[in-house]
């Protein structure tokens, strides 16, 4: 592949949006929290209280981070899996590749959660990694093997044939349909099959085994608005574009609220209606940062995010403990943290700690050091 080729072709406005929602795991979260904490402004409290996860039903800011990121695993998918079916690389490479990719994912969700520890009977296997590999790995399956409109009723089909399985097939001792953190079938199926201490609904996660299914659309749509994106109709330039997008993320979100009314928005089991407002509110910052970075070419701003979005797995993985960031803040900043007043040293102890990841992803971009799989 031309490498002149693939950075003229790549969007920019995908790397920072992969950086901003990178950004909120790596410490904007704690950032927030302690500047309502310091300010009692309205807005911040309101920012603080999306924060955290919903405990069962409905949908916060913090909830989208997670199906945000394979949405855009997804877009990248026309960009880079099909322009080597493209530029005629063999199946069996690609294939290949594949599965190299989704192992990877996979150990790296293992290492997470403490796979090195070599506690394999508490050892929790299911991981926000592993999720990812598995929905784009069979979403990928999915996108070679098929025309763009299959991929729709691909997307369509798994949707519905998810809402039929959770409403239809009885849990022993609760019945069909019910869904309540205990009685319904994917927490049955995951304490079932999970060894160890995992299930999914103690922990507030929802990487269990059924709830992937659904998650292979969120990935598809994300490929369906990567074909949209290289799309050369007539007429249709980034402009028009984007404010399709727009209009189209605003029709998702109506259609999962509509949804939700019978098969709720609940993260924890991903269910269709949560795949559908999760999606709409991906496609409406896609199109965002789209039209201001790649149409209007308003990009200044955008860097800090994509020196994040360029190592995203990197600073996932760090920010696990392999590098203790609270204590590369004490070494670097405690002098300039104890000039602030004892209620404001939070938001500077928070805003050090993002200093430091950023400055260690900045070292590896300026080293072109990228973790890829």
């Amino acid at each position: 592949m031309n490498k002149k080729e693939n950075k003229a072709n790549r969007l920019v406005s995908l790397d920072a949006l992969r950086g901003f929602d990178m950004f909120w795991i790596a410490g904007g979260e704690g950032l927030i929290i302690a500047l309502a904490a310091l300010t009692g402004w309205p807005f911040f409290t309101w920012a603080a209280s999306q924060m955290e996860h919903v405990p069962w039903e409905g949908f916060t800011f913090y909830d989208m981070i997670f199906p945000l990121f394979l949405f855009i695993a997804g877009v990248s998918m026309p960009f880079s899996i099909l322009k080597r079916k493209r530029h005629g690389e063999s199946m069996k490479n690609i294939y290949l590749h594949l599965l190299k990719r989704l192992f990877l994912l996979l150990l790296l969700g293992w290492i997470y959660n403490g796979l090195l520890r070599f506690d394999f009977e508490n050892q929790r296997w299911a991981s926000v990694l592993g999720r990812i590999g598995l929905a784009w790995f069979f979403a990928a399956i999915i996108v070679l093997n098929s025309s763009v409109r299959l991929q729709i009723i691909w997307f369509a089909g798994i949707l519905l044939s998810y809402w039929a399985i959770m409403k239809l097939i009885p849990v022993p001792g609760f019945g069909a349909g019910i869904l309540t953190p205990e009685g319904n079938l994917c927490a049955y199926i995951d304490q079932q099959l999970l060894p160890g201490s995992f299930c999914c609904y103690t922990y507030g996660d929802n990487e269990g085994i059924l709830s992937t299914l659904p998650a292979i659309s969120t990935a598809l749509l994300g490929t369906l608005t990567g074909h949209f994106l290289i799309s050369e109709y007539r007429g249709l330039n980034g402009l028009k574009k984007g404010l399709i997008m727009l209009g189209t993320g605003l029709v998702l979100l109506a259609a999962g609220k509509a949804w939700g009314l019978v098969f709720p928005i609940i993260k924890n089991i991903w269910t269709s209606s949560y795949v559908l407002y999760a999606g709409g509110w991906s496609l409406i910052l896609l199109a965002v940062f789209y039209l201001v970075i790649d149409v209007w070419k308003i990009r200044r701003w955008s860097f800090p995010f994509v020196v994040i979005g360029l190592n995203s797995i990197t600073i996932y993985m760090l920010s696990a403990g392999i590098i203790n960031f609270q204590t590369m803040n004490e070494f670097f900043f405690p002098g300039i943290i104890k000039l602030f007043a004892e209620p404001a040293q939070p938001v500077i102890t928070a805003s050090g700690i993002i200093l430091c990841e950023w400055a260690l992803l900045y070292l590896l971009y300026r080293k072109k050091i990228f973790l890829k799989v």
